[in-house]
């Protein structure tokens, strides 16, 4: 009798799941790719700036860079570095930048989750790619065709 019971609770939340997977519609799930790979792009784009600043920067080498960005916060770690003023100078910039930028797209992530997709709508597709795996292969398709437009 346990095992019948069992048997029905397991075959119920299997089928429960997959109702909400097929909750998701292909419209839903293109505005879902639509922001992941905007955020994506956004990113990729400032992590090249930064690596366009660090190459760049006459105060500061990419290895100094490096090196004395970790710790940028410890004036006695950055002593005992010989850091000089105008380095310490660069990397601060450079991670003002990072960190305005990084600001920028969490700001544009949260409103396009909650403007474009709608914050409900975006949550249950999230869940769904997680969940099901016909959802994220759909997903998974979605974002490369994104990814070959971009190019």
């Amino acid at each position: 009798m346990k095992l019948k019971m069992l048997s029905l609770a397991f075959f119920l939340m299997v089928s429960v799941q997959g109702v909400f997977a097929q909750d998701v519609t292909d419209e839903e799930l293109k505005k879902y790719a639509v922001v992941m790979d905007s955020i994506d792009n956004m990113k990729e784009d400032l992590i090249n700036a930064i690596s366009e600043m660090v190459k760049n920067n006459e105060k500061v080498s990419a290895a100094r860079y490096n090196e004395l960005s970790k710790i940028i916060g410890d004036e006695a770690k950055l002593a005992e570095a010989e850091a000089k003023p105008e380095e310490v100078e660069a990397i601060r910039e450079i991670l003002k930048f990072k960190d305005d930028g990084t600001a920028k797209i969490q700001e544009t992530f949260k409103t396009l989750a909650s403007e474009y997709v709608g914050a409900a709508v975006f949550n249950k597709v999230k869940k769904a790619i997680a969940e099901n795996a016909d959802t994220k292969a759909k997903y998974q398709e979605l974002l490369a065709e994104l990814n070959k437009e971009d190019s």
